[in-house]
C-alpha cells in the first residue's frame, strides 16, 4: 500500500520551482552558453523557457540580437515575464512539438531541462530544427537523473527504500533518454548533423539540511510532487533518513554535484 495519489508532474508555480532546480540550471546554462560559443547579435529559440532561467543567461552572456521564450506554463511565464523585462526578450504560450514560431526564424534553438518531459522528444527536436535556418544550431541539456545528479538522486533512493512505490516514480527510471547515447540518436533522427556532446557538472551547495529540503515541499516536479503526496508521518520519515545520510559539513553545510548532459548538432540543409 502507498500514499501516492494519481497525479501528472506540476509545473505551475515559478516561486517555488526556483529554489529546486532553477538556481542549479543557471549554473549549467552558463557553461552550456560558453560551449555553444554562438556569435553576437543572434536570434535564439528557448523551448520550454519556464521561468526564463536559460533565456536571462543568454541575455547576460550571449549579446543576442533576440530571445524568444515559449513554455506551456502560463504561469511560469507570467513569473519569468515579472522578473526579466528587455527589449530583445519575449514569451509566448507554446508546445514544444508544435512550436508557434516560423520556418528557419532562428540561428540557435535551444532547451534546457526540458526534453524528457515532452510526450515525442523526437517531434520536438525536429521542431526545432525546422525553427533554425541552414548552418544553425539546435542544442540542448537534461540531468543525468540516473547517476550524478545527486540532489534528486538522494532523494530517490531514500524514497524507495522505505516506500518501493516510489522506485517507479524516479526520473532516473522514467526518463531512459537522458544518457548521451539516446540523445544522440533522437538528434540524428531528427535529421541534424555534427553532434556533438558532454556532461556539464556543477556545484549545489546548501547552506543546511533545511535549505536542500524545503524546496521538495513546493510540489514543483516529479520528486516534490511526490514528497507532498505523502502523507504526513511518512514525509517526515523519509525528511529524517535524508538527514542522517546526506554528506553534512562542521558547519551544517551539504556540498553534491549535479551533473546535466549537453548534446549539440546543425542542420545543414
Amino acid at each position: 500500500m502507498t500514499d501516492i495519489a494519481p497525479r501528472e508532474d506540476k509545473w505551475s508555480a515559478g516561486e517555488a520551482y526556483e529554489p529546486y532546480v532553477g538556481r542549479w540550471s543557471r549554473l549549467v546554462a552558463a557553461e552550456f552558453l560558453d560551449w555553444l560559443a554562438a556569435p553576437a547579435n543572434a536570434r535564439w529559440l528557448d523551448v520550454g523557457c519556464g521561468t526564463g532561467a536559460l533565456s536571462e543567461t543568454i541575455l547576460d552572456r550571449a549579446s543576442p540580437r533576440q530571445v524568444v521564450g515559449i513554455d506551456p506554463s502560463e504561469a511560469f511565464l507570467d513569473f519569468a515575464g515579472s522578473r526579466l523585462i528587455d527589449p530583445r526578450l519575449a514569451f509566448r504560450t507554446g508546445d514544444a512539438q508544435a512550436l508557434p514560431v516560423e520556418d528557419e526564424a532562428f540561428d540557435v534553438a535551444i532547451a534546457g531541462l526540458v526534453l524528457n518531459f515532452v510526450a515525442n522528444p523526437a517531434r520536438a527536436l525536429s521542431e526545432m530544427r525546422r525553427a533554425v535556418r541552414p548552418g544553425g544550431t539546435v542544442a540542448v541539456y537534461v540531468w543525468d537523473y540516473a547517476g550524478e545528479m545527486q540532489l534528486m538522486r538522494r532523494f530517490w533512493e531514500a524514497a524507495a527504500a522505505q516506500d518501493p512505490a516510489a522506485h517507479e516514480l524516479d526520473e532516473g527510471r522514467r526518463f531512459p533518454i537522458c544518457k548521451p547515447e539516446p540523445l544522440r540518436a533522437l538528434f540524428a533522427e531528427a535529421g541534424l548533423e555534427d553532434i556533438q556532446d558532454r556532461a556539464i557538472d556543477v556545484p549545489t551547495v546548501f547552506r543546511d539540511f533545511d535549505d536542500y529540503w524545503s524546496p521538495f515541499l513546493g510540489g514543483q516536479g516529479p520528486a516534490p510532487g511526490y514528497c507532498v503526496s505523502l502523507a504526513e508521518t511518512k514525509r517526515q520519515s523519509l525528511r529524517e533518513k535524508l538527514r542522517a545520510e546526506l554528506p553534512a559539513e562542521l558547519d551544517g553545510s551539504i556540498h553534491l554535484v549535479a551533473r546535466a548532459f549537453a548534446v549539440r548538432g546543425v542542420r545543414l540543409t
